[in-house]
């Protein structure tokens, strides 16, 4: 990066308002919360429980598309009664103490219980969540902004399996306490949130006979939301990955590294390609992120050992970089004032869809023809997301 690369962005960071802030830490802590558990459910499903492969797709499918189906809900309700931050606390408080269920689940079933009630939590949060940095940050800031928040998440989600195999080493291996020392950080969370944002001030509010504001929503946005849904077909759940690098070799104590590797990449790529975008346009980058998938998926599908195995769960990483902000920046851009949460909340929504259907595919295909299949039809599914896109540059 150049000095003037460089000082441009700290200049677009020293733009953002300070609530976008806060809420980039209320993610930070929050998703050390959730991935010192998520980064060893999988090998806790597996060893301790005795869980399929199957069975986890299912877990993480049915818990992502909760949280979807939630904020379609919480999206609407956020815009008919214009009560953003209300919710945004609702819902990480139900987040942060869902997670002792975890550290007492005795069956796969209790913890799909626990995963069911914890993504419940991020749908009800996330529809206004991202609403309100729409309505804190001006439209040629918002790349940026939906950048910033991302990196702090993702700092987040890479902490947590660090300290998660920290903590198990320490332990001799003991998840159940590293589950019940995971509600510290997300109760941290939830004091920030508290504390440390304002609800912002709105243009408009929907009426109700507009259905929460579904009618304003025009063509551009219904293109991003189904570009964004093929994006999730083709991206299950990354517990997937950390299956792979078992299969690879790794140690189940050290599986929540697979989580570290792809978060720093994500981290360091997600607000510069925000910031990028504000500039040069988002289409193109999405495009580029596909790309990158599908390299990623071919990595893993042929790995022959276990650093292969990282090198392509690092491109996963810098897909999630090129991809995940530019789509919250793009669905912002798109929707007005008045329908901004509701649009978050259909976005996501069918993009929960879609993961659930993924997660499902992808455990049956690694059930019955085993990894290699799942991340060649990850690949194929890129590839058809990349066609998507680049019909929509054209248009």
């Amino acid at each position: 990066m150049t000095s003037a690369n460089a000082e441009e962005e700290t200049s677009s960071l020293s733009r953002l308002p300070r609530g976008v802030w806060a809420l980039g830490f209320v993610s930070l802590f929050m998703d050390v919360s959730s991935e010192m558990i998520h980064g060893l459910l999988p090998v806790f499903l597996t060893t301790a429980l005795g869980a399929s492969a199957e069975m986890v797709g299912l877990i993480e499918g049915v818990g992502e598309a909760t949280a979807s189906i939630s904020k379609l809900f919480s999206g609407w309700i956020s815009d008919k009664f214009a009560k953003r931050k209300a919710l945004t606390v609702i819902g990480y408080g139900l987040g942060a103490c869902s997670k002792p269920l975890f550290a007492v689940a005795a069956t796969p079933m209790l913890v799909l219980v626990a995963r069911f009630s914890d993504r419940i939590g991020k749908g009800i949060r996330g529809s206004p969540r991202d609403a309100m940095i729409a309505d804190m940050t001006p439209s040629r800031r918002r790349g940026a902004a939906y950048g910033l928040r991302q990196a702090l998440d993702t700092v987040g989600a890479f902490a947590g399996p660090l300290i998660a195999i920290a903590l198990m080493a320490s332990t001799h291996n003991d998840f159940r306490l590293v589950f019940w020392l995971a509600f510290i950080p997300g109760l941290l969370s939830v004091l920030v949130l508290l504390f440390g944002v304002r609800e912002p001030a709105r243009e408009n509010s929907a009426t109700p006979d507009e259905l929460g504001g579904l009618k304003l929503l025009g063509a551009a946005y219904w293109t991003i939301v189904a570009v964004g849904a093929v994006l999730t077909l083709a991206r299950f759940s990354e517990a997937f990955l950390i299956l792979r690098a078992q299969t690879a070799g790794l140690s189940p104590a050290l599986a929540p590294l697979v989580l570290v590797v792809m978060n720093i990449v994500f981290s360091a790529s997600v607000f510069p390609v925000g910031a990028l975008s504000d500039r040069i346009g988002r289409r193109v980058m999405l495009a580029l992120g596909f790309a990158v998938l599908i390299g990623a998926d071919l990595v893993l599908a042929a790995a022959p050992n276990l650093p292969t195995v990282m090198a392509g769960v690092a491109l996963w990483g810098l897909h999630l970089g090129m991809t995940q902000g530019l789509l919250a920046a793009l669905v912002a851009d798109e929707a007005p004032a008045a329908a901004r949460a509701i649009a978050f909340g259909v976005f996501n929504f069918l993009s929960g869809a879609a993961l659930l259907a993924a997660s499902l595919i992808a455990g049956a295909l690694w059930q019955t023809l085993g990894p290699s299949a799942t991340f060649i039809a990850g690949a194929v599914f890129t590839a058809a997301g990349l066609i998507a896109t680049a019909i929509t540059i054209r248009r």
